[in-house]
């Protein structure tokens, strides 16, 4: 009889209970559009920060003293020591390793640049006066790289990932092929182009390597000191600097969780339950402390204003989305409480006879409490139907990728929409199971 009561008043004033079902079925699915969004936001952004390069440096702990100020690191990154290049291999054996998604090895040597091809002889060739020279700084890296991982198998990475911002006119080198990029600056002062021959000596009159015949494969367009310099394969730049399997530092792209108040704390002052939580976090302080233990004499900074960014990005693209489920949710509460205060005061009548024939206060508001939750069911499944194409829609418009289908959050939204229900009709409610039957059946 309770279900038939139920049922029977679901079907009547149609038009009402359609006005109400489509309050709630709109805030819901905005409530799920942005809920769905958000779920994948996080991991989708991050991916794409990464695109950003760099956000860890790696450096010979003998170095410096640390020296930090407002969170911008001031410690020089070019003293003496320098860091084995057959250990790179250990960045994939950290326990969050597969959230390493790029690293480059760096190695800086100076040299005297010869314009123009010359004779392949050996040892060196003497240089005619007229001879075209300049000095620059060759600066050694991987571009598209094969490493050995200790488990056997190899990793594909390179400065192109780690710097993106680096802009090359033509393609980046070919590792043993006698190819070169060169600096923009460079490119104009001594005037060459792409497929132009050039030679590189060591600023060290001890060193007996040259680079010769060298093609330049591109032109680099970076903004910084980059332009005045050539970038070679790193094995090249070890020659010319004498520091065979070395390098200088170490730039290191890794996909982080934003960190918060729990992230910034000082490991030292943890206990090893929290520990252990931060330690398999991947907090970008928890993966630079991974990084230092698996490279030993190395420091890891974190480069602040790329980490820092990230975060505050992620944490401010939620918010927003929470911001406007929670908006979308209270225009619900408000027009489903709207309805039910409406439909209340027009079925005065009914409820006094209900309560006359001998229903309690309790049993009426059960009932009426019955009929919004089977509406808040109804719209709420509307509601998440139609969310699920908004939040694919916006998904791929905006962020570039698109939302699936989730059980959970279905679960979750039909709560949503019952929480919604209830607390919007509660005062309606709460009134109707109050009323005196005696004056209402008087007509009064």
């Amino acid at each position: 009889m309770f279900l038939r009561l139920v049922a029977d008043s679901f079907t009547r004033r149609p038009k009402r209970k359609m006005l109400t079902l489509a309050a709630l079925a709109l805030g819901m699915a905005v409530a799920t559009a942005a809920l769905s969004v958000s779920l994948d936001v996080g991991d989708r952004l991050a991916q794409e920060f990464r695109g950003l390069g760099a956000n860890l440096l790696v450096t010979p702990e003998a170095d410096s003293l640390p020296l930090e100020i407002g969170g911008v690191d001031y410690r020089p990154a070019n003293a003496g020591a320098y860091l084995p290049e057959a250990d790179l291999g250990k960045l994939k054996t950290i326990f969050w390793r597969f959230n390493i998604k790029a690293f480059a090895p760096i190695l800086e040597a100076h040299a005297i640049l010869v314009k123009g091809g010359i004779a392949r002889t050996y040892p060196a060739p003497e240089l005619q006066s007229e001879t075209p020279t300049d000095k620059v700084i060759v600066i050694g890296t991987w571009v598209r790289h094969d490493v050995k991982i200790p488990d056997g198998t190899t990793y594909n990475t390179g400065v192109e990932s780690t710097n993106p911002w680096w802009h090359v006119d033509g393609r980046w080198f070919a590792e043993n092929a006698n190819e070169v990029v060169i600096g923009t600056n460079v490119a104009k002062r001594m005037n060459l182009g792409i497929g132009s021959l050039i030679n590189l000596i060591p600023d060290d009159p001890g060193n007996d390597t040259w680079m010769v015949n060298s093609k330049v494969a591109g032109i680099l367009s970076s903004g910084g000191t980059e332009d005045d310099a050539i970038i070679v394969p790193l094995d090249v730049a070890q020659s010319l600097a004498g520091k065979p399997g070395q390098y200088r530092r170490l730039y290191v792209s890794a996909l982080t969780k934003p960190e918060d108040a729990f992230g910034r704390k000082d490991p030292k002052t943890m206990t090893p339950a929290e520990y252990d939580k931060w330690y398999c976090s991947p907090y970008i302080s928890s993966i630079a402390l991974q990084i230092s233990q698996e490279l030993k004499g190395t420091d890891v900074r974190v480069i602040r204003r790329v980490a820092e960014g990230e975060g505050t990005i992620l944490t401010r693209v939620r918010t927003l989305l929470w911001l406007v489920t929670f908006a979308a949710l209270l225009a619900a509460a408000l027009a489903v409480g709207a309805s039910a205060a409406a439909s209340v005061i027009e079925r005065r009548t009914e409820i006094g006879l209900m309560k006359a024939l001998g229903a309690g206060s309790g049993l009426v508001g059960v009932l009426l409490a019955a009929e919004q939750l089977l509406v808040a069911f109804v719209g709420g499944g509307i509601g998440y139907a139609v969310g699920i194409l908004l939040a694919r829609l916006l998904g791929q418009r905006i962020f570039g990728f698109t939302p699936e289908p989730n059980l959970f959050l279905l679960f979750i939204v039909l709560v949503l929409a019952s929480l919604v229900t209830l607390l919007g009709s509660a005062y309606p409610l709460r009134r109707a199971s109050q009323y005196d039957p005696a004056p209402i059946l008087r007509g009064e």
